[in-house]
């Protein structure tokens, strides 16, 4: 679902601008949509009530990260005592104009999959972000 849908309280609108100066440190020239997802029948029969989607576009397209921009999929449970939902996973895909090129989804190894894969500095910088975002939205 998009993220931009999914604020509902001051706390959330704040994790959500953290989430968004995050990214920004590792790739400053991105845009950031927090409304990546179309309001019509076909995306919304993919709705995840779970999940807050935001997207990075880059100025054309990047030869380390391999795509044009990342979809990032926070997969949350909300929590009850807290104003923040807590985080369960991240995936992040590669995205160009004909579809998915890799994906990095923080399960088991946390290795990307896919044809087109970042270069090995950019897989760190994309872990380093994941593990921050474990950090704005803790489990416990």
């Amino acid at each position: 679902m998009n993220a931009a849908d999914k604020v509902t309280t001051l706390g959330c609108a704040q994790a959500l601008a953290s989430v968004g100066g995050l990214v920004k440190n590792y790739f400053p020239s991105a845009s950031i949509n927090f409304s990546p997802w179309r309001d019509d029948p076909y995306t919304k029969f993919w709705f995840e009530e779970d999940s807050l989607d935001f997207a990075l576009y880059f100025p054309g397209w990047s030869p380390p990260l391999q795509c044009r921009s990342l979809l990032i999929q926070l997969k949350v449970v909300k929590d009850e005592s807290s104003a923040l939902p807590k985080l369960l996973g991240v995936i992040m895909r590669g995205m160009n104009f004909d579809g998915e090129k890799w994906r990095l989804a923080t399960v088991g190894d946390w290795k990307a999959t896919g044809s087109h894969l970042p270069e090995s500095f950019v897989m760190s910088q994309l872990h380093s972000i994941c593990r921050e975002l474990f950090i704005l939205f803790p489990l416990d």
